[in-house]
């Protein structure tokens, strides 16, 4: 990861820093100002593979995106992009943005809405990452959830990684699709099988 990726030409310095100071809140695991680099980079990788989309709106998007973050919190993409309203008034990309930050609590995109396919793309990378990545983020994600059993946290995340396995795909771009989807639906089967280790057999039949 480059650090260049973290200075945005479209926010000034104050913008940047207090969003960073959002990023580095301290019941933050996963969703860190190193989730905000690999988004960004991501993005980049998108960009320079000639996926078409609107750089300034995505990047700003995915500065924002989970720039709120508190567990529980079932309303957090929504206070992002109300935040997102709020940082940006009078920038011609804000409506765009916010648009692009209330997406990405589904992750669910329309055909031929090409800023929310690479936004969702960058996003969800990690679930592509090689095991070893993978499963620090899996941990990562537990720790932020640690206040809550695991008699809820196991069915509730499985539920939404089958969400992912049911969708036909669950990269939008091309690039991504042919990137990081095969080792990602590998990736989310085997969590599955450790959530829920008596179906196994479902996974292996």
């Amino acid at each position: 990861m480059n650090d260049d990726e973290l200075l945005e030409p479209e926010l000034d310095q104050a913008q940047r820093h207090y969003l960073i100071s959002r990023w580095s809140e301290p019941q933050r695991r996963y969703h860190t100002v190193e989730h905000l680099r690999r988004v960004l980079e991501s993005l980049r990788e998108l960009q320079d593979s000639s996926v078409e989309f609107d750089v300034v709106p995505v990047r700003l998007a995915a500065w924002f995106h989970d720039a709120v973050y508190d567990i529980p919190g079932h309303d957090n993409e929504i206070r992002s992009a109300e935040l997102a309203s709020t940082m940006l008034a009078g920038h011609g990309s804000a409506g765009e943005v916010t648009r692009l930050v209330r997406i990405t609590a589904t992750h669910h995109v329309t055909p031929g809405d090409r800023n929310a396919a690479a936004l969702c793309d960058a996003d969800l990378s990690i679930l592509g990452a090689a095991p070893a990545d993978y499963a620090r983020y899996t941990q990562q994600v537990r720790e932020e959830y640690a206040s809550v059993p695991d008699e809820y946290f196991r069915p509730g995340r499985a539920d939404v990684l089958r969400g992912l396995l049911n969708q036909q795909s669950i990269f939008h771009t091309g690039y991504g699709h042919k990137r990081w989807e095969e080792r990602a639906r590998r990736n989310v089967t085997d969590e599955i099988v450790e959530l829920e280790p008596e179906r196994r057999e479902t996974f292996e039949s």
